[in-house]
């Protein structure tokens, strides 16, 4: 018997499984990283413009409108419409002519709506899922979506209640069926999801995720609902934590602007964006938002993109 030819055969074979196995890795590492930068903008009336952002040609920017609510519009005791969603960001500023001018400037532009919020009026009275029925609520919001969507021609969503007057299973059902009828009628390309770190928040998204997860794009998890002196370290192991909690999901790293807490910029944000971005695992970054850093110029935006623009 020819042991060289035998031992040269079990090398080669050796050799496949070990560049097959390097490629999965490598390609779940590429699945989880993206180079998109997203910011909410029009939630706090602050006359910012989409064209007052400095947007980098070499990432992928998404704006989301904050935000629509399927609450009626009444100043005094805005009530739920049961999936009848209504516009309530920055309409003076923020126009579909506005959306089709800054699209046209910058190809790499996306903007989309985000759906809930904490809070409504000038009171701040809580935003609630209250869904009558999933029929009903999934029908009337398809329909009052689709034609906000259209209006503005925008490209996605991001699901951001933060209270529920419902069980998990049903938020779970609605959010469900309503991404994947507005994906399958080609109104929307993509959507997101916002949840933070809290009990109820975490058992109805993590629902929809173990359900839907497929057809969400985006988790813009809220790291600045941690507390405000979170370390490096730490926020590593939230987004760890969290990575593990929506598997598979690309997860963003996000800051806020507005005073919240979480790592702050000031604080080693970015370098524990390098840290993750070096191990494959940024999914891209978020802010809160492009209305409290008005008075900054900007500055976190530039910063942000340019990390996401560089090459690993």
């Amino acid at each position: 018997m020819d042991f060289s030819r035998i031992f040269i055969g079990f090398f080669a074979i050796q050799s496949m499984i070990l560049f097959s196995l390097c490629s999965l890795q490598f390609q779940g590492i590429s699945a989880a990283q993206s180079n998109v930068f997203r910011e909410y903008i029009g939630a706090e009336f602050n006359n910012v413009k989409f064209s007052d952002l400095p947007i980098h040609s070499n990432v992928e920017f998404h704006f989301i409108l904050s935000f629509a609510i399927d609450y009626d519009e009444s100043s005094s005791s805005p009530s739920p419409t049961n999936g009848k969603f209504n516009v309530f960001w920055d309409t003076d500023n923020l126009t579909p002519e506005s959306v089709k001018s800054i699209k046209n400037q910058h190809p790499n532009v996306k903007v989309a709506l985000s759906l809930g919020g904490d809070s409504i009026g000038d009171d701040d009275q809580k935003v609630f899922f209250q869904p009558s029925s999933v029929d009903s609520w999934v029908s009337n919001a398809v329909s009052s979506l689709t034609n906000i969507i259209r209006k503005y021609n925008l490209d996605g969503i991001d699901i951001d209640y933060e209270h529920f007057h419902s069980s998990p299973e049903i938020f779970s059902q609605c959010i469900g069926k309503l991404i994947s009828t507005l994906k399958q009628n080609r109104v929307i390309s993509f959507a997101s999801i916002a949840p933070y770190d809290d009990g109820a928040v975490q058992s109805h998204y993590r629902a929809l995720w173990n359900s839907h997860g497929g057809i969400i794009d985006f988790v813009n998890f809220q790291f600045y609902a941690y507390d405000s002196d979170t370390t490096v370290d730490q926020f590593m192991g939230y987004f760890e934590e969290q990575s593990n909690n929506y598997d598979g999901g690309k997860i963003m790293a996000s800051f806020s602007t507005g005073g919240d807490g979480g790592l702050s910029p000031e604080n080693g944000f970015f370098t524990a964006c390098s840290r993750l971005k070096s191990q494959g695992q940024l999914g891209g970054i978020f802010v809160w938002s492009a209305d409290d850093s008005k008075s900054q110029g900007f500055k976190y935006e530039k910063q942000s993109q340019a990390l996401l623009a560089i090459s690993h």
